[in-house]
């Protein structure tokens, strides 16, 4: 599915649902509450979690936005107790434990190394601390980037990328990031999810006299919570 057509599903999903709720309210088949509790701020960003998994099934950040704003909705509900910073930022880092453990057991990104101990594969964390990494590989197929409080530099100017499979780097950043420097000539797609966080592209503009190869495409996915990261060339 193409970008445009992708924005117009998307369109389409928020008018059925705005004009079926509309619907549901002047047809009293809803009860008041229940648009009491719906356009309150934290039901504003349920909805927005809905279109983000609607439109993107298993983004992170969707799950976090109904998740936040079913804390809070429970909380209107007498359900929990009051929250107050002192209970929300254990909630956050459990939260992004959780995210962490179950990507850990995602089979698109390979784990570890290559069993010759080349460095065909990235898996490097950095907790309160990180350094500049250059990585040098004729056969690059991507692998895992976590920086909790921290962050790194991954140079990939000396590396190839790998011709047989898809070639996917996974970030995780919270309150830390990681720079990614690659060559020119490579192909380069960011589908980071960023919540109160950012992942740019800075990658120079190509001279007429530099062609890209469409075999080399590296995939940079994940999730930046607090955080953030940044590929540039």
């Amino acid at each position: 599915m193409s970008k445009s057509q992708s924005k117009n599903l998307s369109l389409g999903v928020i008018l059925i649902l705005i004009g079926s709720l509309f619907l549901a309210k002047n047809l009293h088949v809803l009860p008041y509450d229940f648009f009491h509790y719906l356009f309150r701020w934290y039901g504003w960003l349920m909805m927005i979690g809905l279109v983000v998994l609607i439109k993107h099934p298993g983004r992170p950040a969707g799950y976090v936005l109904l998740g936040i704003g079913g804390i809070f909705l429970l909380q209107d509900l007498d359900y929990v107790p009051y929250l107050n910073a002192r209970l929300i930022w254990p909630i956050i880092l459990i939260g992004a434990g959780i995210y962490y453990i179950v990507r850990q057991q995602q089979k698109e990104i390979p784990k570890g190394e290559a069993p010759d101990g080349s460095m065909d594969f990235i898996d490097d964390t950095n907790i309160f601390g990180g350094g500049d990494v250059i990585v040098e590989s004729d056969n690059f197929k991507g692998g895992r980037i976590s920086s909790i409080f921290g962050g790194g530099s991954y140079d990939l100017r000396k590396s190839k990328l790998s011709a047989d499979t898809k070639n996917v780097l996974d970030v995780f950043a919270m309150f830390g990031g990681s720079t990614i420097i690659v060559p020119q000539d490579w192909n380069v797609r960011i589908e980071v999810t960023a919540l109160f966080g950012g992942f740019s592209d800075k990658r120079k503009t190509l001279s007429d006299s530099t062609i890209k190869d469409p075999r080399k495409e590296l995939y940079v996915k994940g999730f930046v919570m607090f955080g953030g990261g940044e590929v540039k060339s």
